[in-house]
C-alpha cells in the first residue's frame, strides 16, 4: 500500500486543508473576541480602569473634643497605615509571610484580615495595621519593590492627649460592624470605616464624623502610585465643646491616685454637676484604659488583657455600675419621713445599738449606741436605729414613691449608652420580680440603703442635687457643636419637682452640713476651709458582716472589702455644685470616699477664688465617729 505524505496530495487537497485550518483558527479567534468583548467585557473594563486609574478614599478628620475651657481631651494626628489591594497581590503566601515577618505578627491574622473579596471589593485597599511605628515602616519601605499590592499611606488618627484621665467618658473607635452597616442609622457608612463605638465618640457620631474626600491616581500592574491625577481634600468634623471642666477632671483622678507608695490607686469613679446648670463638670470611672490603643485598631494582646482583667477596666462604673448606696440612702429616707408626717425634725429615738423587729435584732454601725437623738442628730451621726424605727413605719412603698422623686431607680438621661437604671425596691416590684409578697423586716433594710437598693454613682449625684435645690435635674455633657455653618447651643437641662416640700428639704440640708461641719459628724474629711459643706457618708457591705467582722481591716481581701459612699454638695446655703464619689472596696465612706470629694469641692472653690489655693490641702483628722 502506497502512503501519501502532505507534498504528495493534490494541490486543491492541500488548499482545502489550509483552509480548514485557517478557518479553525478565526473560528477560535472569533471565540475569544466574543468572551472578551462581550461575556467577560464589564469586567475587564472594570479592570482595566482600575489598573490604570483608581479612586483611593481620604479619611476626614473627626472633630476635636475640648472642656469648657477650650482644653484639648481628643484631637487627631498624623499616622502611617498599611494596607493591601486584594487584586494586586500576586503570590498572596509569599506576601503574607514576608509581611508576618516585618510586621511580627501572625500570619493567619493578616490573611484573615483580606479575606475573599469578590466583585468590586477586590479593588478596595484592606488596612492591615493602622498605624505603623518607625521600626515597623521602615521594614515595609525597604521591601516594598518586592510586595506588589502592598501600600503605606498617611491617614488621620485619633488622639487622646490625657490618656486615660476621661478614657470612659469620651470612649473608644473601631471598624463599624456588620450588624450596624445593615442599620438606617449607618446606611452612609462602608465597610473598614471607623466609628465611635463607646462613650461620646459613639453618642456625638454625627457631628464628629467629618465628609470623606478622594484622590484619582495613576497605578502600574503592580498597584504601584505612578501620578495623581485629582484631588477632592476631606471635611473635618465639627468642634464640639462639653462641660467638662478638665480641672475638677484632674482633681478627682489626683485623688483616687493619692495612696501609700506600692498601693493601686482605688477603685470607684466621681461625678461632679452643676447643680444650677445640670453640666457634668467631671466624670471619672477607675480603673481605666488608654483610649489611644482604640485609635487605630486595637491588638488583640491588649484587648484580652483588658476584657480578661477581674477588676473590668472597660466598664464605666459612673453610669453602668450600680451598688447598695448604704447609709448615702438614709437623707432620701429623712425626706421621706417628713413628707409622709411620719416624724418632725423634733422626733426621737433611743438608740442602744441594736433594733429588735419580728424576732430578729438588727445591729446599729455603733455597737454602744447613739443614746436619744433627734432627726438632725441621726443624720449627722448616720445612726441606724433611728432610720430602722421610722422606715418600718414609713413603709416600703411611700418611700419608694419618694426615692423615684429624686431620680433614684432610673436612668438620669445623661446621654451615655450602658447607662443602668439602679434599683428603687417596692412591694409591686417584689411580686414582679419573685411572685412574692414584700416582708415589714425587709423594710428594716431598706431604710439604711441596704437590702435590694441599688444606685449609680451618677444616680446619687443627681439625687443629692435634688435635696440641694428641690429639683430634680437632667445632667448634660454637651455645651455647643462648632460647626463651619454654625454654633448649635446644647438646650437647657431638664429640671421637674421633687416629691419633698422645700421646709422639709431644708432640715435635711441642716443635718447634711452637721455631717461635715459639725465635731461628731462622719463627714468631717470633706471640709474645705471657708466653705460650708453639706454631704453623707454610706459603708455598703459586700459580703455578710460575721464573715469579716473579727478580721483585720487590712486582712479581709479586697474583694471582700466593704462600698464607700461618699455625696455632697457646697455652698451649704446656695448651693452651686454636688458631687457624688464611690470608692469600690474602699471600707469606709469617711475615709475612703468623703477626701476625693474634698479634693474636687476644694478645686471647684480655688478656680472661683473663694479659697486661696494654700488651703486646698487642708484635712481634718479622722474621729471615733467618722468610721461610717
Amino acid at each position: 500500500m502506497t502512503h501519501l505524505s502532505g507534498t504528495d496530495l493534490p494541490l486543491d487537497g492541500r488548499l482545502r486543508l489550509f483552509a480548514a485550518l485557517l478557518g479553525a483558527a478565526f473560528a477560535i479567534f472569533e471565540l475569544r473576541l466574543f468572551q472578551l468583548q462581550v461575556v467577560e467585557a464589564a469586567e475587564l473594563r472594570e479592570k482595566s480602569q482600575r489598573n490604570s486609574v483608581r479612586t483611593v478614599r481620604l479619611e476626614a478628620p473627626r472633630g476635636e473634643i475640648v472642656d469648657r475651657e477650650g482644653r484639648t481631651l481628643a484631637d487627631t494626628r498624623s499616622a502611617r497605615e498599611l494596607s493591601v489591594v486584594p487584586n494586586d497581590l500576586q503570590r498572596r503566601d509569599v506576601t503574607f509571610a514576608a509581611l508576618a515577618q516585618l510586621l511580627d505578627k501572625d500570619v493567619g491574622e493578616l490573611d484573615g484580615r483580606v479575606g475573599n473579596p469578590r466583585g468590586i471589593a477586590r479593588f478596595r485597599p484592606v488596612r492591615l495595621v493602622g498605624d505603623l511605628d518607625y521600626v515597623h515602616l521602615a521594614r515595609v519601605e525597604t521591601h516594598r519593590f518586592a510586595l506588589p499590592g502592598v501600600g503605606t499611606n498617611v491617614r488621620p488618627l485619633r488622639n487622646y492627649p490625657e490618656g486615660t484621665l476621661a478614657s470612659h467618658l469620651l470612649g473608644t473607635l473601631g471598624e463599624i460592624r456588620g450588624d450596624q452597616l445593615e442599620s438606617e442609622a449607618y446606611a452612609d457608612y462602608r465597610p473598614g470605616d471607623v466609628i465611635g463605638q463607646t462613650g461620646l465618640e459613639a453618642a456625638l457620631e454625627p457631628s464628629l464624623r467629618g465628609k470623606a474626600g478622594g484622590r484619582n491616581i495613576v497605578v502600574d500592574a503592580s498597584g504601584r502610585e505612578v501620578e495623581e491625577l485629582e484631588r477632592v481634600e476631606p471635611e473635618p468634623g465639627s468642634r464640639v465643646v462639653l462641660t467638662l471642666d478638665l480641672d475638677l477632671q484632674r482633681a478627682a483622678w489626683d485623688a483616687f491616685h493619692d495612696v501609700p507608695p506600692g498601693q493601686p490607686p482605688k477603685m470607684g469613679s466621681a461625678i461632679a454637676i452643676d447643680v444650677r446648670t445640670g453640666d457634668v463638670l467631671a466624670m471619672l470611672s477607675l480603673p481605666g484604659f488608654d483610649p489611644n490603643a482604640f485609635a487605630g485598631g486595637i491588638d488583640a494582646t491588649t484587648w484580652k488583657a483588658l476584657t480578661n482583667d477581674e477588676w473590668h477596666p472597660l466598664q464605666n462604673r459612673a453610669i453602668s455600675s450600680h451598688y447598695p448606696p448604704g447609709s448615702t440612702h438614709k437623707v432620701i429616707v429623712a425626706a421621706a419621713l417628713l413628707q409622709e408626717r411620719v416624724i418632725t425634725p423634733q422626733s426621737r429615738v433611743f438608740c442602744p445599738g441594736s433594733f429588735h423587729y419580728g424576732g430578729r435584732t438588727y445591729r446599729c454601725w455603733k455597737k454602744e449606741g447613739h443614746g436619744s437623738v433627734d432627726l438632725l442628730r441621726a443624720i449627722q451621726q448616720s445612726c441606724d436605729v433611728f432610720f430602722y424605727t421610722y422606715g418600718v413605719q414609713l413603709g416600703i412603698d411611700r418611700l419608694a414613691n419618694i426615692a423615684k422623686s429624686f431620680g433614684l431607680g432610673q436612668a438620669t438621661g445623661v446621654g451615655l449608652a450602658g447607662e443602668a437604671t439602679g434599683l428603687v425596691p417596692s412591694s409591686e416590684w417584689k411580686e414582679e420580680r419573685f411572685g412574692e409578697r414584700w416582708f415589714p423586716g425587709e423594710t428594716v433594710s431598706a431604710a439604711i440603703g441596704q437590702g435590694y437598693n441599688l444606685y449609680t454613682p451618677i444616680q446619687l449625684a443627681v439625687a443629692y442635687a435634688g435635696i440641694a435645690t428641690g429639683e430634680q435635674i437632667r445632667p448634660r455633657l454637651l455645651l455647643r457643636v462648632e460647626r463651619p455653618d454654625g454654633v448649635e447651643e446644647a438646650p437647657p437641662t431638664e429640671r421637674h419637682p421633687v416629691g419633698v416640700a422645700p421646709e422639709y428639704l431644708e432640715w435635711v440640708r441642716r443635718g447634711m452640713t452637721l455631717v461635715v461641719e459639725e465635731p461628731g459628724g462622719t463627714g468631717g474629711r470633706a471640709r474645705v476651709p471657708g466653705v460650708r459643706v453639706a454631704g453623707k457618708t454610706g459603708t455598703a457591705q459586700v459580703v455578710r458582716l460575721e464573715h469579716t467582722e473579727h478580721m483585720q481591716e487590712s486582712k479581709i481581701p479586697i474583694k471582700y472589702r466593704d462600698h464607700a459612699w461618699f455625696g455632697a454638695f457646697a455652698p451649704a446655703d446656695a448651693p452651686e455644685i454636688v458631687v457624688g464619689v464611690f470608692v469600690e472596696h474602699g471600707q469606709h465612706g469617711s475615709s475612703g470616699a468623703a477626701p476625693v470629694a474634698q479634693r474636687i469641692l476644694a478645686r471647684y472653690f480655688e478656680k472661683r477664688g473663694i479659697i486661696p489655693p494654700t488651703r486646698v490641702a487642708a484635712q481634718v483628722p479622722e474621729t471615733p465617729h467618722a468610721l461610717h
